[in-house]
Protein backbone atom coordinates (compact mmCIF):
# COMPACT_ATOMS: atom_id res chain seq x y z
CA UNK A 1 0.00 0.00 0.00
CA UNK A 2 2.76 2.43 0.99
CA UNK A 3 4.70 1.47 -2.15
CA UNK A 4 1.69 2.24 -4.36
CA UNK A 5 1.18 5.60 -2.66
CA UNK A 6 4.81 6.47 -3.20
CA UNK A 7 4.54 5.51 -6.89
CA UNK A 8 1.45 7.72 -7.37
CA UNK A 9 3.18 10.57 -5.59
CA UNK A 10 6.26 10.21 -7.82
CA UNK A 11 4.13 10.21 -11.00
CA UNK A 12 2.24 13.27 -9.81
CA UNK A 13 5.49 15.06 -9.06
CA UNK A 14 6.83 14.33 -12.56
CA UNK A 15 3.59 15.59 -14.14
CA UNK A 16 3.73 18.81 -12.12
CA UNK A 17 7.38 19.23 -13.04
CA UNK A 18 6.66 18.78 -16.76
CA UNK A 19 3.73 21.19 -16.72
CA UNK A 20 5.91 23.74 -14.96
CA UNK A 21 8.60 23.34 -17.60
CA UNK A 22 6.10 23.78 -20.43
CA UNK A 23 4.68 26.96 -18.93
CA UNK A 24 8.16 28.51 -18.63
CA UNK A 25 8.67 28.80 -22.41
CA UNK A 26 6.77 31.59 -24.18
CA UNK A 27 4.65 30.75 -27.20
CA UNK A 28 6.54 31.26 -30.46
CA UNK A 29 4.95 33.82 -32.75
CA UNK A 30 4.20 32.18 -36.10
CA UNK A 31 6.16 33.40 -39.11
CA UNK A 32 4.05 35.22 -41.71
CA UNK A 33 4.17 33.65 -45.17
CA UNK A 34 3.83 35.86 -48.25
CA UNK A 35 4.03 35.64 -52.02
CA UNK A 36 4.50 37.94 -54.98
CA UNK A 37 3.76 37.47 -58.67
CA UNK A 38 -0.02 37.70 -58.32
CA UNK A 39 -0.51 41.22 -59.70
CA UNK A 40 -1.79 41.54 -63.26
CA UNK A 41 0.94 42.04 -65.84
CA UNK A 42 -0.05 44.64 -68.41
CA UNK A 43 1.19 43.64 -71.86
CA UNK A 44 0.31 45.27 -75.17
CA UNK A 45 -0.45 43.09 -78.16
CA UNK A 46 2.67 44.29 -79.94
CA UNK A 47 3.40 44.33 -83.66
CA UNK A 48 1.58 41.87 -85.96
CA UNK A 49 3.32 38.79 -87.21
CA UNK A 50 3.65 35.06 -86.83
CA UNK A 51 4.08 33.56 -83.37
CA UNK A 52 7.55 32.40 -82.37
CA UNK A 53 9.00 30.25 -79.63
CA UNK A 54 11.28 31.50 -76.85
CA UNK A 55 13.47 29.16 -74.83
CA UNK A 56 14.08 30.64 -71.41
CA UNK A 57 17.25 29.74 -69.54
CA UNK A 58 17.04 29.46 -65.72
CA UNK A 59 16.96 32.93 -64.17
CA UNK A 60 20.12 34.10 -62.43
CA UNK A 61 19.09 35.64 -59.10
CA UNK A 62 21.11 37.81 -56.77
CA UNK A 63 22.24 35.41 -54.06
CA UNK A 64 21.34 37.49 -51.00
CA UNK A 65 17.69 37.78 -52.09
CA UNK A 66 17.19 34.40 -53.78
CA UNK A 67 15.93 32.60 -50.67
CA UNK A 68 12.70 32.92 -48.71
CA UNK A 69 13.75 35.93 -46.62
CA UNK A 70 12.61 39.44 -47.54
CA UNK A 71 15.70 41.56 -48.06
CA UNK A 72 15.99 45.20 -46.96
CA UNK A 73 18.74 47.78 -47.35
CA UNK A 74 19.29 50.77 -45.04
CA UNK A 75 22.28 53.05 -45.69
CA UNK A 76 24.08 50.19 -47.42
CA UNK A 77 23.37 47.71 -44.61
CA UNK A 78 21.57 44.55 -45.70
CA UNK A 79 19.04 42.94 -43.35
CA UNK A 80 15.91 40.79 -43.51
CA UNK A 81 12.40 41.45 -42.23
CA UNK A 82 11.90 39.52 -38.99
CA UNK A 83 8.92 37.18 -38.75
CA UNK A 84 8.20 37.22 -42.49
CA UNK A 85 9.09 34.79 -45.26
CA UNK A 86 8.23 34.23 -48.90
CA UNK A 87 6.09 31.11 -49.22
CA UNK A 88 8.76 29.74 -51.59
CA UNK A 89 12.27 30.99 -52.40
CA UNK A 90 12.13 34.29 -54.26
CA UNK A 91 13.80 32.84 -57.36
CA UNK A 92 11.08 30.17 -57.59
CA UNK A 93 8.26 32.71 -57.25
CA UNK A 94 9.92 34.88 -59.89
CA UNK A 95 10.15 31.97 -62.35
CA UNK A 96 6.48 31.16 -61.77
CA UNK A 97 5.49 34.80 -62.29
CA UNK A 98 7.50 34.93 -65.53
CA UNK A 99 5.76 31.84 -66.88
CA UNK A 100 2.34 33.30 -66.04
CA UNK A 101 3.23 36.59 -67.75
CA UNK A 102 3.88 34.75 -71.02
CA UNK A 103 0.81 32.52 -70.63
CA UNK A 104 -1.45 35.57 -70.32
CA UNK A 105 0.34 37.50 -73.07
CA UNK A 106 -1.72 38.21 -76.23
CA UNK A 107 1.41 38.81 -78.30
CA UNK A 108 3.59 36.69 -80.57
CA UNK A 109 6.15 35.28 -78.12
CA UNK A 110 5.54 31.93 -76.45
CA UNK A 111 7.74 30.18 -73.92
CA UNK A 112 8.51 26.59 -74.83
CA UNK A 113 9.80 23.70 -72.74
CA UNK A 114 13.39 22.55 -72.76
CA UNK A 115 12.32 19.40 -74.57
CA UNK A 116 11.24 21.56 -77.53
CA UNK A 117 14.55 23.31 -78.15
CA UNK A 118 14.26 22.83 -81.91
CA UNK A 119 11.11 24.97 -81.95
CA UNK A 120 12.75 27.99 -80.31
CA UNK A 121 13.66 30.92 -82.50
CA UNK A 122 14.96 32.97 -79.57
CA UNK A 123 16.73 32.25 -76.29
CA UNK A 124 16.04 34.45 -73.25
CA UNK A 125 18.30 34.88 -70.23
CA UNK A 126 17.22 36.94 -67.23
CA UNK A 127 19.46 38.17 -64.43
CA UNK A 128 17.70 39.57 -61.36
CA UNK A 129 20.34 41.98 -60.09
CA UNK A 130 18.34 43.87 -57.46
CA UNK A 131 15.38 42.62 -55.45
CA UNK A 132 15.06 44.53 -52.20
CA UNK A 133 13.18 47.00 -50.03
CA UNK A 134 15.29 50.16 -49.78
CA UNK A 135 14.83 52.36 -46.70
CA UNK A 136 16.00 55.51 -48.44
CA UNK A 137 13.94 57.81 -46.20
CA UNK A 138 14.96 56.35 -42.85
CA UNK A 139 14.33 53.05 -41.03
CA UNK A 140 10.81 54.02 -39.92
CA UNK A 141 9.52 55.39 -43.23
CA UNK A 142 7.88 53.33 -45.96
CA UNK A 143 10.60 51.70 -48.11
CA UNK A 144 10.91 51.76 -51.87
CA UNK A 145 10.88 48.36 -53.55
CA UNK A 146 13.52 48.08 -56.25
CA UNK A 147 13.48 45.29 -58.83
CA UNK A 148 16.19 45.46 -61.49
CA UNK A 149 16.53 42.75 -64.15
CA UNK A 150 18.88 42.38 -67.08
CA UNK A 151 17.42 40.67 -70.13
CA UNK A 152 19.59 39.12 -72.85
CA UNK A 153 17.91 37.87 -76.00
CA UNK A 154 19.69 35.92 -78.74
CA UNK A 155 18.73 33.88 -81.80
CA UNK A 156 18.98 30.13 -81.44
CA UNK A 157 19.97 29.60 -85.08
CA UNK A 158 23.23 31.56 -85.11
CA UNK A 159 23.46 32.75 -81.47
CA UNK A 160 23.46 36.35 -82.66
CA UNK A 161 22.60 38.92 -80.01
CA UNK A 162 19.11 40.35 -80.54
CA UNK A 163 18.92 42.57 -77.48
CA UNK A 164 20.52 43.33 -74.12
CA UNK A 165 18.56 45.61 -71.83
CA UNK A 166 18.06 46.57 -68.18
CA UNK A 167 14.50 46.68 -66.83
CA UNK A 168 13.79 48.41 -63.55
CA UNK A 169 10.77 49.19 -61.39
CA UNK A 170 10.66 51.27 -58.21
CA UNK A 171 7.46 51.16 -56.17
CA UNK A 172 7.03 52.97 -52.85
CA UNK A 173 5.22 50.89 -50.22
CA UNK A 174 2.12 52.50 -48.75
CA UNK A 175 3.44 52.03 -45.21
CA UNK A 176 6.30 50.49 -43.25
CA UNK A 177 4.41 47.26 -42.64
CA UNK A 178 4.89 43.85 -44.22
CA UNK A 179 1.25 43.97 -45.33
CA UNK A 180 2.09 47.07 -47.39
CA UNK A 181 5.59 46.09 -48.48
CA UNK A 182 4.57 42.79 -50.12
CA UNK A 183 2.02 44.41 -52.50
CA UNK A 184 4.73 46.86 -53.57
CA UNK A 185 6.97 43.89 -54.45
CA UNK A 186 4.05 42.43 -56.40
CA UNK A 187 3.57 45.64 -58.39
CA UNK A 188 7.29 46.04 -59.10
CA UNK A 189 7.59 42.47 -60.41
CA UNK A 190 4.51 42.93 -62.59
CA UNK A 191 5.89 46.16 -64.05
CA UNK A 192 9.27 44.60 -64.90
CA UNK A 193 7.75 41.45 -66.41
CA UNK A 194 5.33 43.50 -68.51
CA UNK A 195 8.22 45.50 -69.93
CA UNK A 196 10.20 42.33 -70.63
CA UNK A 197 7.35 40.60 -72.47
CA UNK A 198 6.64 43.73 -74.53
CA UNK A 199 10.34 43.91 -75.44
CA UNK A 200 10.41 40.30 -76.60
CA UNK A 201 7.19 40.65 -78.60
CA UNK A 202 8.79 43.47 -80.57
CA UNK A 203 11.96 41.47 -81.31
CA UNK A 204 12.94 40.07 -84.69
CA UNK A 205 13.07 36.26 -84.33
CA UNK A 206 14.77 35.83 -87.71
CA UNK A 207 17.54 37.84 -89.39
CA UNK A 208 16.32 40.51 -91.76
CA UNK A 209 16.74 39.69 -95.44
Amino acid sequence: MIRNLLRVAAISAVAVSLSACISVFPKTKPVGMYRFGQAEVNVSKGPPGAMFGVLKAPTIFTRSAAGDRIQTVTNGEVAYIAGARWVSPAFVLFEEATARAFENDPGRARLIGRGEVGKAELVLRLEVRTFEAVYDQGPKAAPEIVVRVRGVLSRSSDRALVGDQIFEAKIRAADNRVGAIVPAYDQAVAKVLGDIVNWINAAEPAPKA
